[in-house]
């Protein structure tokens, strides 16, 4: 089943019943080439490239829950290339490059919007910190404009500029950055590894890695025993859980980060917007919705709702930044987990176990990751070598702290990043 305009109006025409499923409910089989265990973004985009790029069709996503059903669906959908240092920078440039084509190479409406994203920065410090980093995103590749006061009230006239602690001084304009629908990511890539072959399995928990003389030969789940030459573990905040499995410790805490979501209004705010002196960031959806989020919870935990004092945090930044929000109505909040590292950048790597391949530690910058983070994890299972572009992200920089990439360089403290 191809989508088109023709075939959208044809079944519009006829009733809609000439659409068939997205995606296939198979049993599992007794083994497969590779697993995948997580049936989130990252998951789903690894066995998309797995199977598109390196032919490997006999692979399973196992998913404990349903396809959509974790982080990929509980975030800001932020998309974005505005990374400082390298490691970091090639990488989310060379994402945000498959975002751009994801949609032809899907044939999937993921409502990726290129609406621009504005850092707002409140100081004659925060200026020239945004002028490097604009500088470093240009001779990276990617965009940057570096915005005045008047700059910026042209675009965002809504704004409170004259703020008594937070005056508005301007902005880094990113044009490229935007959003897309979270889910339809999801959607998209679980029914393109579909039609490559690739089992997706629901309901399908893994509780156990099997190993054997160093090298792992399968897993248990609650589907039964499935053997397989190659597994990687792709869950997001429960990495430390699963790895747990394998006998490993990784350098991860699972923190919950709350969003937010309004009434439906009119069209009022074209951009991404984010407050420089408060972790506060906004955005409107298609259906209308103030899409807004700000901190991390701030203490380790694996339960996906959050707290009131964040609740409270993150709406005090909203009204200072743009009091006219203050009459919306707030909708629904829900959190996300996430698997934070000690520098704040993420882990694609091979584990000292034989065939285990482990992919975590995304921070606040998952969602925007996923096609990179699928297409460059799955060069490494393919090949048992690094991604150009993902060289960076190995395991080992924790252990002998060199290559570290502390992207906000707040220290080797996970609550922080």
């Amino acid at each position: 089943m191809r989508f088109s305009g023709f075939r959208v109006l044809k079944e519009g025409l006829t009733g809609n019943k000439g659409w068939t499923p997205h995606w296939r409910d198979p049993d599992p089989k007794p083994e497969y080439d590779v697993v995948i265990i997580g049936g989130g973004g990252h998951g789903l985009s690894t066995a998309y490239y797995l199977a598109k790029e390196h032919g490997l069709t006999n692979i399973a996503v196992l998913e404990k829950g349903y396809i959509g059903g974790g982080n990929v669906g509980r975030n800001t959908t932020i998309v974005r290339a505005n990374y400082f240092l390298d490691g970091n920078s090639e990488f989310y440039s060379h994402s945000l490059k498959l975002w751009e084509g994801l949609e032809q190479d899907l044939n999937y409406n993921v409502m990726h919007s290129q609406r621009g994203l504005i850092n707002l920065f409140h100081s004659d410090g925060q200026r020239d910190a945004f002028a490097r980093r604009g500088n470093a995103m240009i001779n990276q590749g990617d965009d940057a404009v570096l915005l005045d006061r008047a700059g910026v009230e042209k675009i965002l006239p809504y704004l409170d500029f004259d703020n008594g602690r937070f005056p508005i001084y301007g902005g880094l304009y990113h044009p490229r950055g935007g959003t897309a629908r979270h889910d339809a990511v999801a959607w998209g890539y679980a029914r393109g590894a579909d039609q490559r072959g690739v089992d997706l399995l629901q309901n399908c928990e893994v509780t156990g890695i099997d190993i054997e003389g160093g090298v792992v030969n399968g897993v248990q789940t609650t589907r039964g025993a499935i053997r397989a030459r190659k597994v990687a573990m792709v869950v997001a905040g429960r990495s430390s859980q699963v790895a747990a499995m394998a006998g490993m410790r990784v350098p991860v805490e699972s923190h919950v980060l709350q969003a937010f979501v309004t009434e439906g209004l009119k069209p009022v705010i074209d951009h991404v917007i984010s407050f420089g002196m408060g972790h506060f960031y906004i955005s409107q959806s298609d259906k209308g919705g103030l899409v807004f989020g700000g901190d991390i919870d701030m203490y380790a935990s694996y339960a996906a709702r959050g707290n009131l004092p964040i609740v409270e945090h993150v709406m005090e930044a909203g009204m200072t930044l743009m009091p006219m929000i203050g009459k919306a109505k707030v909708l629904r909040s829900w959190g996300g987990i996430m698997d934070m590292t000690p520098d704040g950048s993420p882990v694609i790597d091979k584990t000292h176990i034989d065939g285990l391949y482990l992919n975590c530690g995304w921070n606040y910058g998952g969602f925007k990751a996923v096609p990179a983070s699928g297409n460059c994890f799955a060069h490494l299972i393919a090949q048992d070598r690094y991604h150009p572009e993902a060289t960076g992200f190995q395991l080992d920089r924790f252990r002998t702290g060199y290559g570290v990439i502390d992207e906000e360089g707040t220290g080797a403290q996970h609550n922080l990043h």
